[in-house]
């Protein structure tokens, strides 16, 4: 008796065998180089940077005031919660991937796809956002050495203002040419190879830890605790301050975690991944959140809150210092801060596109290896051209709504496949067991870091959205027809691609 042919939306339930999962991994050609302290340093690299360095000014200046600090507690609660999924995740299937497969064990392919789709916007908006800031550094450190840029070769062609409480857009004509080099600066630096990219890692998360104290140590010297009054300023409407305003900067600054989970891609090139991938993870969520929370109080502290909305706020703190050697040098160490999330970030891109060809639902280019270089070049320059275009283009502001937006889709699926492979696969062990427990209701697990992990991302989300509302009907409809846009064309290159080409080694799901 013939078997019928799965229908579509049969075929994007399929979910892929944890087994076949991890085979993959093996097959991928990628070399095991990396140890507890190289995946440690590849967190740092990709977190610490752009929250202190770009986007806190926005945050403070528009939304919170001194409670920006605040704002980094909560993103990073958010994040330390969903990590902790990661953590285990990753300990239990030690594949490049991430998110993507670990969707593709629990929630199938369609599922998979979809949030494959959201994690590359995530990593190609993120890169551009730290490219723009870096060029605000750039142009900054060069005034100081007397060689000036021309502004139009430094500014987005559209750039934002806030306005009660909203994100107003206008079109200045200049195009950031500065930040289009940067990110392809770090595409081969990254396609050079992944051992020469995480020496040059070291070398900058080194560098630029010292100068972060640095600033620190010599920043609370100047510190008026004027600036800090009031801590929490009264709401003006919208979410211009207020506890609505600290929100709206939680979720401004939720991708300046994001290193975290290009941690857990390397898993392919770890040594040792149940052991090494946890410890990377966890290990640079709290070294970075210390780091950005007292920054930001010093940050807060030299200059008053509603002047620091500029892509290179410290570079503007410490000119208020007076002490020009010292801004030459902090500003050094914010351009090498930045560098070393651009490449982190490159490095990120193109592992989680390998995985999504290798199953065959990106064309197979993007899944070649260098075979001296051992690196998926080919999807390291594609990734490093698209998300130059972005950053020449659009400002931080729109980068860093949609980055929100992509990052919180990722971790929600996380934190819910924590709770399928505990409910439906209770004998896997890896090095690593989310804490506090859960319930079992009937056959199913329900754990309180994942529940409170999701709760977070929801929080995190509802605020852009509610932003990007404001925005279309004020007629500002740019960053949601980005977004739709996106969306449609990620639903038309599964059902027209991905879906015919997709390797079918999957678990079929129930008729």
């Amino acid at each position: 008796m013939k078997t019928r042919p799965l229908g579509r939306w049969q075929l994007a339930a399929r979910r892929k065998p944890l087994e076949a999962v991890v085979a993959d991994g093996e097959r991928a050609g990628l070399h095991r180089r990396l140890g507890a302290g190289s995946l440690l340093v590849l967190g740092v690299a990709n977190i610490l940077g752009a929250g202190i360095y770009v986007v806190t000014g926005t945050a403070a200046a528009s939304f919170a005031g001194p409670a920006v600090v605040l704002a980094f507690v909560l993103a990073a609660l958010a994040c330390g919660f969903t990590g902790l999924c990661y953590a285990e995740l990753s300990s239990v299937i030690p594949v490049s991937g991430s998110a993507y497969s670990y969707c593709q064990v629990t929630l199938g392919e369609g599922a998979a796809w979809a949030l494959a789709w959201m994690i590359i916007l995530e990593y190609l908006l993120a890169a551009a956002a730290v490219a723009a800031g870096f060029s605000g550094y750039l142009v900054s450190l060069l005034g100081d050495l007397q060689v000036h840029v021309p502004a139009a070769w430094a500014t987005s062609t559209v750039t934002a203002a806030q306005q009660a409480g909203h994100t107003r857009l206008d079109f200045s004509g200049g195009l950031n040419a500065v930040a289009a080099l940067a990110v392809a600066a770090a595409a081969a630096v990254q396609i050079a190879g992944v051992g020469r990219s995480a020496l040059a890692n070291l070398v900058l998360v080194l560098v630029k830890i010292a100068v972060l104290l640095a600033f620190v140590a010599v920043g609370a010297m100047f510190v008026d605790a004027a600036n800090w009054r009031p801590f929490l300023p009264a709401n003006e409407g919208g979410f211009a301050y207020g506890w609505p305003g600290v929100m709206r900067a939680a979720a401004m600054l939720f991708f300046a975690y994001l290193g975290f989970e290009t941690v857990s891609m390397a898993a392919a090139e770890a040594r040792q991944p149940r052991r090494d991938v946890p410890i990377g993870i966890l290990g640079s969520l709290v070294v970075c959140t210390v780091l950005y929370i007292t920054a930001g109080v010093v940050l807060t502290g030299l200059v008053p809150f509603r002047e620091l909305g500029v892509p290179d706020p410290v570079a503007l703190a410490v000119d208020r210092i007076g002490w020009p050697g010292f801004a030459v040098l902090i500003k050094i160490g914010a351009l090498t801060g930045l560098g070393s999330v651009l490449l982190a970030n490159a490095y990120g891109a193109s592992r989680i596109s390998l995985s999504i060809a290798r199953d065959g639902l990106l064309p197979s280019f993007f899944a070649r290896v260098h075979p001296r270089l051992g690196t998926p070049w080919l999807a390291s320059v594609a990734f490093g051209t698209a998300s130059a275009l972005l950053a020449a283009l659009l400002p931080i502001d729109i980068l860093g709504d949609l980055i929100c937006l992509g990052i919180a889709s990722a971790f929600i699926v996380v934190c819910v496949a924590v709770m399928w492979l505990r409910s439906t696969r209770p004998e896997l062990r890896g090095g690593f067991r989310v804490p506090l427990g859960g319930v079992r209701i009937g056959r199913c697990w329900i754990g309180v870091v994942p529940v409170l992990g999701i709760v977070m991302c929801l929080a995190m989300i509802a605020p852009v959205l509610g932003d990007m509302l404001g925005q279309a009907r004020r007629g500002d409809i740019l960053p949601a027809v980005l977004l739709l846009a996106y969306v449609l064309a990620g639903a038309a290159v599964y059902l027209g691609y991905g879906q015919r080409r997709a390797r079918r080694h999957l678990q079929d799901p129930p008729r």
